[in-house]
């Protein structure tokens, strides 16, 4: 099992939005990065994630779930570089965790989102998910 994290402009794509798109999921489309790109290919079914709020917000809000393997991307109008996974919401976190809250924290002081704050879908260590749920609330997260 691995752990990640997805960024989202709420004005874009919200964390309710992804609620809304049920057991089913969505494809996490629109990613033009080969870094972010190569940890979706890397993902597997059941893996973990966070799903952050960024620009707006800037808070870890809820977990969600790979539930479809890397596949082409449907927004890349045949560009066969760039892939996607399908998630699905898991559920809310119980007290968003703010960015603030996470830099201030020594525990997550190498966290993707505090070294790579640009790249929109990180890796993110067990270490780190257990102490980020643990500061969101959530003292026997999903896994």
């Amino acid at each position: 099992m691995a752990f990640w994290l997805y960024k989202s402009e709420p004005a874009k794509w919200s964390w309710q939005m992804q609620k809304d798109a049920g057991e089913k999921g969505t494809e996490w489309t629109g990613v033009r990065n080969y870094l972010a790109r190569n940890n979706m290919r890397a993902m597997k079914i059941g893996d973990k994630g966070f799903f952050y709020h960024s620009n707006e917000g800037l808070e870890i809000v809820g977990i969600t779930e790979v539930c479809a393997l890397s596949h082409p991307d449907s927004t890349a109008q045949g560009d066969a570089r760039w892939d996607c996974v399908d998630i699905r919401a898991v559920m809310d976190m119980p007290r968003p965790v703010s960015l603030k809250e996470i830099k201030e924290n020594p525990k997550l002081a190498k966290m993707s989102l505090v070294t790579s704050m640009r790249l929109s879908v990180q890796p993110v260590t067990e270490d780190e998910w257990l102490e980020a749920c643990r500061m969101g609330g959530l003292d026997n997260p999903p896994r």
